[in-house]
């Protein structure tokens, strides 16, 4: 479920006359708004409802600074450590004026500090350019590790260069809209991709047949097929491994899937390790599926863990991350290695893109223009899941979501649709399922729609194959069709428990042996502790 923060109720200064001209007498505001990003909010005074708090507006006279006041709703506070409004009971910071000022290592001037190779640290202490954004604090005042986002870490990625990037390992563009192969639009087939993120369990594996029926097939005589990012608790892995038996591609969405976001943003290589690979471990085990083909994942909450994640799927095999949002522009994005630069902005949770250079895909979500009437309406921002598009509150919205969103694709670069969705929200209303299916059977009606896995799209991306040609793709025809019966037909409801959540008794739905323990981040396999 998407996670909801209480929303910022935002008024300039100039409106807000009644309730804080008099905290600016005798404040020095350009003093204030030295060297302080536009977008940090800070608080003038410690007394008060914890509520109001400013940031620094250049939007006035040219060259002067002003200050804008910002008042959260009634009931909540302002935590300035995490920059948003929350019920008062959860801000522990009332008494904190500003976040604390890190220290920043001096990258830019105008003539050396530096022998070559080296680059210097906030005090003017001289290292070497490698241990700038490698994780560990290297300078006396810590400055190395304080400026690593895409565009600052000295040690990023390098921009496309299409000569050092060919296909099938990598692929880049300049502004990431680039058409693979450089096939005509007309030519390239506009694939769809449904994913799913969450427990597969009874709650939702009708909704996954009505959809999936295996009686919808893509114009080469193929079933459609979706992905499924499955996180660990409650799944019912004969239910997985049914899905898989399908063609459906199985990817991983974490272990535990924590409820703190900052646990993923700021999670060490371990802690990816341990809850991606673990999951993937836990899929592969009890929904017996032993082809190597877990290959992809999503950070909860989206919330992406900078180089450290990607170094760890580098290591652990980790084909694609589906993880990162782009933001709503006039032409979609194609999906991307990440051996070059980003072709976009790091949007999104937290901002913690990957700056280095990892030998891994990335499946780009585009975020989807939600408006009712794109022709007449104001433009709003993009929403990324399906159910964060908080204006959809009925069937024919959702409908003409969908149908905008699609010909914004089909009629500029045909870079594949991503509809992402967790199953309550399809399942909240039944004329949304009603909706999705009756856009799939219309799509399908075409000769140049497919529904595909993402490994699908990755599988055309490395070898792009015209229209006319896609009937004989032969990576489209490894899963086309269905083989055999379910595994079994009375899967083993386990009752487990582990040392990891005491008090809870949990059931693991597999058709394989019951193990010892329920499977947890340090006993992924239930065999019991290492010690």
């Amino acid at each position: 479920m998407a996670r909801w923060w209480p929303i910022l109720s935002v008024v300039c200064l100039c409106l807000a006359v009644a309730h804080g001209q008099d905290k600016l007498e005798g404040v020095d505001v350009e003093e204030v708004c030295a060297d302080r990003p536009a977008d940090e909010y800070f608080r003038l005074e410690t007394d008060g409802d914890c509520r109001e708090v400013y940031r620094c507006d250049n939007a006035g006279e040219v060259g002067s600074s002003r200050l804008a006041s910002i008042r959260c709703a009634g009931g909540l506070a302002f935590d300035v450590l995490r920059q948003l409004c929350d019920w008062k009971s959860n801000v522990k910071n009332c008494d904190v004026l500003e976040k604390p000022r890190k220290a920043k290592p001096i990258l830019k001037t105008d003539e050396p500090i530096c022998p070559e190779g080296k680059l210097s640290c906030g005090d003017g202490e001289c290292l070497d350019k490698e241990l700038f954004c490698n994780g560990k604090s290297d300078c006396k005042d810590e400055s190395d590790e304080n400026a690593c986002s895409v565009d600052e870490d000295p040690n990023r990625a390098p921009e496309c260069d299409p000569t050092q990037c060919a296909l099938p390992d990598c692929f880049c563009s300049a502004d990431g809209t680039r058409i693979p192969g450089g096939i005509e639009p007309q030519q390239v087939p506009q694939m769809i991709t449904i994913t799913f993120n969450g427990a597969v369990n009874v709650d939702n594996i009708d909704l996954y047949e009505d959809i999936f029926n295996g009686q919808r097939q893509n114009p080469n005589g193929c079933s459609i097929k979706g992905t499924f990012f499955v996180s660990h608790k409650y799944t019912n892995y004969s239910a997985v491994q049914d899905l898989h038996r399908r063609g459906h591609e199985i990817s991983v969405f974490s272990l535990t899937h924590k409820d703190d976001p900052n646990y993923w943003t700021g999670g060490s290589y371990d802690d990816w390790l341990a809850e991606m690979a673990g999951s993937r471990l836990i899929v592969e085990r009890f929904a017996n599926i032993t082809d190597g083909s877990i290959i992809g994942m999503r950070a909860p909450y989206l919330r992406v863990g900078g180089n450290k994640q990607f170094e760890m799927m580098a290591d652990q095999f980790f084909v694609y991350d589906a993880s990162i949002t782009a933001s709503l522009g006039r032409v979609p994005i194609w999906p991307y290695t990440l051996y070059f630069r980003m072709p976009h902005k790091c949007n999104g949770n937290a901002h913690n893109c990957p700056s280095r250079s990892h030998p891994v895909w990335e499946m780009v979500m585009n975020e989807l223009d939600r408006r009712d009437d794109p022709t007449f309406d104001e433009s709003l921002p993009g929403c990324h899941m399906v159910d964060s598009c908080s204006n959809v509150a009925t069937g024919e919205q959702f409908a003409r979501l969908l149908r905008h969103n699609f010909n914004r694709h089909y009629n500029s670069n045909r870079a594949p649709l991503g509809l992402h969705f967790h199953a309550s929200w399809l399942k909240s209303k039944k004329e949304y399922r009603d909706e999705l299916i009756k856009f799939i059977e219309e799509m399908l009606g075409r000769n140049d729609v497919f529904f595909v896995t993402n490994l699908q799209v990755i599988q055309w991306m490395q070898n792009p194959t015209e229209l006319n040609s896609l009937r004989d793709f032969q990576e489209w025809k490894e899963k086309c069709d269905v083989k055999g019966q379910p595994y079994c037909s009375l899967p083993n409801a386990c009752p487990l428990t582990t040392r990891e959540l005491p008090g809870e008794t949990l059931r693991l739905f597999t058709c394989m042996e019951c193990p010892n323990n329920y499977p947890w981040i340090l006993d992924p396999t239930g065999d019991g502790f290492s010690v």
